[in-house]
């Protein structure tokens, strides 16, 4: 079964990734907009049993399927040097036997009842779900509560997974010019946030990886006060409540690790690194340290901040109409392709991300001076009614669209709730894009897209031949 790496590897361009299904269940109205829509959705069912565990329910009677997820707040940015990579493959093996099942039998009880299942891990969070018919859904509960508690860990099966993951590496990554870009541009772009390690993990670290690490990760952080259910679809509240608390209350809570604070410590002036990797053509890579949703939850920041931001993002490259589209694309023609990204709903503050592959004949230095005399531009210039128009707009229509996924909005709810910053989020999301004014991105613009904040990374293409040598 093919593994998801990570929820970043598919998701990570953040851009209006919340908006999709971010609306309130009351009329939506743009100050100087055309755009109105009414939107309802259905409010979320939440319940903490006593040992912790939190369940949440999104009723969606419009078709009889329901998703199970179960989140775990572990992720690679809970773990430290040396054992970068754990989350992931614990994950891996989460699908081996329990004392009750065999190895294998767990696809095996699902692929009867024409589940699709699989699991995820990301940077603050590793999930499981199941998409199956909504009358089988005390079998994925049974079946995740199982696993929660009650995993064999053994050592030929670790052994054979492990390849696998190594496998999994080379492949996503050593293989790929841009992934190792990506992967050493965040090793230097972060000092000592956790967000510097791969989520596939190191090599080394897979190499020197026991089954004792897995064992002693396993009994720290998969309890049920570690945990979150969410249930999405074709289903009732209560019912799931009861469901839940016979399968899953029956564990007791465990003394959670604590959490050292991992904060970036401020970045002094610009930095930058050459990647030299096989590959057929140059690209650029720049991230700006940006404050998260975290930040403004924390009183860190002003509370429009991060939104601002996202919506900058968007002003920059958010379809056709964009401007490194218009600008840089079509207009000037100095690059093949050019986009941005703000990244801010992790547990700890990340990065507004700028990248772009130069045209036929131009310079890399020509396009990076073109991508930031863009943004000098969100400095020093108001953005237009006609683009913050354009922006709300796609809110509304990429909500619409995206609320037809039971998956989606179940996936946003788990997430949110597992980097600390709750459901509700996606509630208020809408209202706050639509309540951004030019003047706010210029600040933004102003007070995080500095050099001082930035680091640049280049991929200079070497010969397959160079790459094989090396």
């Amino acid at each position: 079964m093919q593994r998801i790496l990570s929820l970043g590897a598919t998701m990570r361009n953040y851009r209006l990734w919340f908006s999709m299904l971010a609306l309130l269940s009351t009329p939506i109205y743009a100050e100087n907009s055309t755009a109105t829509v009414t939107a309802k959705v259905p409010s979320v069912s939440e319940k903490m049993l006593a040992n912790g565990f939190k369940v949440l329910v999104k009723e969606d009677h419009r078709a009889p399927i329901a998703v199970v997820q179960v989140w775990y707040r572990i992720g690679t940015s809970y773990e430290h040097e040396g054992i970068t990579g754990l989350s992931h493959a614990l994950e891996h093996m989460m699908f081996k036997g329990t004392k009750a099942r065999k190895s294998g039998e767990f696809e095996v009880v699902l692929s009867r009842i024409g589940a699709e299942n699989n699991a995820f891990t990301s940077q603050d969070f590793t999930a499981y779900y199941e998409v199956l018919a909504a009358q089988h859904v005390e079998t994925a509960l049974e079946l995740e509560s199982d696993r929660m508690r009650n995993l064999v860990l053994d050592k030929e099966e670790f052994k054979k997974e492990i390849e696998v993951v190594k496998e999994e590496r080379r492949m996503r990554t050593d293989d790929n010019p841009n992934a190792v870009m990506r992967e050493q541009f965040n090793a230097v772009a972060y000092l000592n946030n956790p967000y510097r390690s791969p989520v596939i993990g190191w090599m080394e670290d897979l190499d020197n990886m026991n089954l004792d690490d897995l064992k002693d990760w396993y009994r720290k952080w998969y309890a049920p006060n570690n945990a979150t259910l969410v249930v999405a679809g074709d289903v009732d509240p209560e019912k799931i409540f009861a469901l839940a608390e016979k399968y899953f209350g029956k564990y007791q809570s465990v003394a959670l690790p604590e959490v050292k604070p991992r904060t970036e410590i401020p970045q002094i002036g610009l930095r930058e690194i050459v990647i030299k990797a096989p590959a057929k053509v140059e690209r650029i890579l720049m991230g700006f340290k940006t404050p998260g949703f975290i930040s403004a939850k924390q009183g860190k920041v002003e509370p429009w901040e991060p939104y601002a931001l996202d919506v900058l993002a968007n002003i920059l490259d958010g379809g056709s109409s964009a401007r490194f589209a218009k600008h840089l694309v079509r207009g000037k023609e100095v690059a093949a392709g050019a986009s941005a990204g703000f990244m801010a709903y992790g547990r700890m503050p990340e990065m507004f991300i700028v990248s772009g592959v130069p045209a036929t004949g131009v310079s890399l230095a020509d396009l990076r001076k073109a991508l930031l005399n863009e943004i000098e531009v969100m400095k020093t210039t108001l953005v237009t009614p006609e683009e913050l128009e354009r922006v709300k707009a796609q809110v509304l229509a990429a909500e619409i669209y995206q609320r037809d996924s039971v998956q989606h909005i179940a996936t946003t709810i788990g997430a949110l709730e597992s980097t600390g910053l709750g459901w509700p989020l996606m509630e208020a999301y809408q209202d706050e894009i639509l309540a951004i004014t030019a003047e706010q991105v210029q600040q933004v613009a102003k007070k995080y897209l500095n050099e001082d904040q930035m680091t640049v990374a280049r991929l200079a293409p070497q010969s397959l031949s160079a790459g094989e040598k090396k």
